[in-house]
């Protein structure tokens, strides 16, 4: 089974990448110059990476981060790399006071704001669900009760510069594999959340785009860290991987596949034949490596 799936995922893949994305699209590093940018778990991993591609396109930034040693650092060459401004704001998320004080700061700082980049996350292990209910509570208010309030609390300044809201999420938002029953119940939530709100923009005739982005197994220290001993995937590599974040929230797209060909094959496969893709999904994890 694990031979057949990584047979069939690049083939489908390959077919659902050039479907979407043979279309032109003109991106250029000039239509983030000078945008004001907030980018939240942004002092490793992704957000990290997408503040660093922003600082070198001329960007402002408002950092946000659980950890202010590392946003400093972060913040730092931000600058070095020819940011128009950078600055950060540590605390967690988790808190329901910080998504109102992000966004008082880019007002007061900026008097606007262009794009919000929800991207933090709570910590969750991939194991068996344990019936620890409390966990699901804490990380559904970091992984998605923050993106709601940051993002209702971010649209009246983007209404008025008609911005963009760029969702991080991920196929575990998509697709329900095991080990990850609280993880993919928040992702789930963005989907849907963000899916309806979007629907509700286009009726009010608001222009302010959501672009929700469905990664796969990038190699974030977390990630690596959470995975690498069940998974036997390679990683894509996080630097590109914020690239493309940032390219599909400038153009505004509807949505964003990462790593393309895995994704969209994934997906294909699942509307088609779930119960096979379950299968082939389980067969093809280290189980003796999983902890209950």
């Amino acid at each position: 089974m694990g031979l057949l799936l990584k047979i069939l995922i690049p083939l489908l893949g390959a077919a659902l990448a050039f479907y979407f994305y043979s279309a032109p699209e003109n991106f250029s590093e000039e239509m983030l110059r000078g945008k004001r940018v907030i980018v939240t778990g942004a002092s490793s991993g992704i957000g990290e990476q997408m503040a660093y591609h922003l600082a070198r396109m001329e960007a402002h930034l408002l950092l946000t981060a659980r950890t202010e040693a590392r946003l400093q650092k972060v913040v730092e060459r931000c600058l070095e790399l020819g940011a128009a401004s950078a600055r950060y704001i540590s605390g967690s998320m988790a808190s329901p006071s910080l998504p109102e004080e992000v966004l008082r700061e880019a007002e007061n700082t900026w008097g606007g704001l262009d794009m919000l980049i929800l991207n933090h996350i709570g910590q969750s292990g991939f194991t068996f669900f344990s019936g620890d209910v409390g966990h699901v509570r804490s990380l559904l208010e970091t992984n998605f009760v923050s993106y709601v309030a940051l993002a209702t609390a971010a649209l009246p300044l983007l209404k008025e510069s008609e911005g963009s809201i760029v969702v991080v999420s991920s196929i575990a938002g998509k697709i329900a594999g095991p080990f990850t029953a609280p993880y993919s119940a928040t992702k789930f939530a963005l989907d849907g959340f963000f899916s309806s709100l979007r629907q509700e923009l286009i009726i009010d005739k608001v222009n302010v785009s959501i672009t929700l982005c469905i990664l796969g197994y990038i190699n974030t220290e977390s990630a690596v860290q959470a995975v690498s001993q069940v998974i036997p995937d390679t990683p894509a590599p996080k630097e590109e991987c914020a690239l493309e974040i940032i390219r599909a929230g400038a153009l505004r797209r509807r949505e964003l596949r990462y790593p393309a060909p895995a994704i969209g094959s994934m997906l294909l496969l699942h509307s088609l034949a779930p119960e096979l893709l379950e299968s082939l999904l389980r067969s093809s994890y280290r189980l003796e490596n999983v902890q209950r």
